[in-house]
């Protein structure tokens, strides 16, 4: 006969340190996470092909991607598939489903990417490799935003501009919580097996799977403009409540339309480029680069040459904001330089020489 004092199994499965059932339950998924990680792993799966176009165009290479796997998982889980240094691109969703969302590619990965995309090898990754990755990024949210709303018609989709930094894993910035994950397969054009990761928060997760499984339409489906819940006015159907059982016809409820209080701007308003036209932006004529050792660069004197990778006779590079939008030749006038355009340079070769 026990004497109400607790055994030391149960103080241990009070304290979350019971037996090997109480901890398996607790590595296992939620319920209703298998749901929402097949409705994910489905629509991610549907733009791989479109993300692997993107990223052809933009290195120059034939880039495959398949999958991705999809998994709810946790910051500790993830850390021990990882490689030791990564490369974190921070793309949070901002409206629409608003909440967390990152990419995760490991450096060397990142390094193949960023020197593909810059025609450049033994790249480094430095702030203009950083840029150049999150502008590859940003491709690929495009390609996903596009898709997702057409699949969930929430138009209003938008993200963060793609922030890139490269950083050991364990300073990696992971959602809180059990969060989705999906573990890309990547060819980039050599045939070796790259990987790379993109992950939702939990809130984010749970929004978007539900309103591709139709939960974003069913809502707004039974609730009318003014907030009103369409579904609890069914029991007006009869008097049964009055006391009287009498039928009656069914009821034909439609929701109130209030007029919008605040008057939208139209299209001409909206893209008037005239409103812009007196702000000044810095143009820059660039003869060409090169990079030196800092005992060169410490070195030098007057009289110094400094070689740079531009061939004499080749057209000069003219930025505006530091980014590449058209290519000249250099004129005398008078007694200034000048730059005579002949070329501007098309979207798609601004965003291979982004600077």
């Amino acid at each position: 006969m026990s004497d109400g004092a607790l055994s030391q199994d149960e103080i241990d499965a009070l304290l979350g340190g019971g037996d090997s059932h109480s901890s398996t339950a607790t590595a296992t998924a939620p319920a209703g996470h298998d749901a929402d990680r097949m409705a994910l792993e489905d629509f991610l799966s549907s733009t791989s092909a479109s993300i692997g176009s993107n990223l052809s165009a933009m290195t120059g290479t034939e880039v495959s991607v398949k999958g991705p796997e999809g998994s709810f998982t946790s910051q500790q889980n993830l850390l021990s598939e990882l490689p030791d240094q990564v490369t974190v691109i921070k793309a949070d969703f901002n409206s629409g489903f608003p909440g967390e969302h990152i990419y995760l590619i490991g450096e060397s990965t990142a390094k193949k990417l960023a020197g593909l995309i810059n025609k450049e090898e033994n790249i480094e990754l430095d702030e203009m490799a950083m840029s150049v990755i999150g502008e590859a990024i940003g491709t690929v949210i495009g390609s996903q935003i596009t898709a997702l709303t057409g699949k969930t018609g929430n138009k209003s989709i938008g993200n963060e501009p793609p922030a890139a930094n490269n950083v050991p894993k364990a300073v990696a910035a992971l959602p809180a919580g059990n969060f989705f994950c999906a573990a890309y397969q990547l060819d980039l054009g050599d045939g070796a097996a790259e990987q790379y990761w993109e992950i939702y928060g939990p809130s984010v997760a749970s929004a978007i799977s539900k309103a591709l499984n139709g939960g974003a339409s069913a809502a707004s489906a039974g609730t009318g403009s003014a907030g009103i819940n369409l579904g609890s006015l069914s029991g007006l159907g009869t008097m049964g409540g009055m006391g009287g059982g009498m039928p009656m016809g069914p009821t034909n409820v439609q929701a109130v339309q209030f007029p919008n209080l605040m008057a939208h701007p139209t299209a001409h308003e909206a893209g008037n480029i005239g409103l812009i036209m007196d702000v000044y932006m810095e143009m820059t004529v660039e003869l060409g680069r090169t990079k030196k050792l800092i005992k060169d660069i410490l070195s030098m004197g007057e009289g110094t040459i400094i070689e740079l990778d531009k061939l004499a006779g080749e057209p000069v590079d003219i930025l505006v904001n530091h980014k590449l939008i058209a290519k000249g030749e250099v004129v005398v006038i008078d007694e200034n330089f000048g730059v005579r355009v002949t070329e501007i340079v098309s979207p798609m070769e601004r965003m291979n020489d982004l600077t």
